[in-house]
């Protein structure tokens, strides 16, 4: 496995933690919005919020992972032919707000659940609670959880957007910096 960023590609590491993060947090939104389809009360309608919390918990974990992984990386690969400043810094603004979603979303989350003052457990494992019980407080932070999380469906699509934006309009390597198994050549 490759740990460090190469003039081309980015790191294996890099890669997979960015194609996981993608998997994992589909499945946070899927158990989120399909739960409705399940009666209230239902063991299934449980089991779709556990995993939703779960799955948040894993997204908290892995976006560390994900930022330690890029810092031990190095430094970007370059973007060929190179894109305008504008972009860049453009780019650089999405990335940052993806990372700030990625980790306020399961935060705020948390904060909810232990606002809500009941215990906290995930498949029988206990987690600790953050805050007090207040249902004020817990109802406040779930709109605000959920605010995030709505405007994750607009960065994740603007990211998905602009990389494919790159790759068929710009015609730039962008987007095959990022894919798993790339046919491309590193000259390092």
């Amino acid at each position: 496995m490759q740990f460090k960023n190469t003039q081309s590609r980015y790191s294996t590491l890099v890669i997979a933690l960015h194609w996981l993060m993608l998997f994992v947090l589909i499945a946070v939104y899927a158990f989120m919005e399909l739960r409705g389809a399940a009666p209230k009360g239902s063991d299934l309608r449980a089991n779709m919020k556990s995993l939703h919390y779960l799955l948040g918990l894993l997204i908290l974990a892995l976006v560390m992972l994900r930022i330690g992984a890029r810092w031990a990386a190095g430094t970007a690969p370059d973007i060929q032919p190179p894109i305008p400043y504008w972009q860049d810094k453009l780019s650089q603004l999405l990335h940052y707000s993806l990372y700030a979603f990625m980790v306020t979303t399961p935060i705020l989350g948390w904060l909810t659940l232990s606002a809500d003052g009941k215990p906290i457990v995930l498949f029988g494992l206990p987690i600790p609670s953050l805050l007090d019980a207040n249902e004020s407080l817990s109802n406040q932070i779930k709109q605000l959880h959920e605010t995030v999380a709505s405007a994750g469906y607009f960065l994740i699509g603007l990211h998905a957007a602009a990389g494919l934006f790159h790759h068929y309009i710009q015609r730039d390597n962008t987007l095959v910096r990022m894919l798993p198994g790339s046919a491309i050549k590193d000259k390092n």
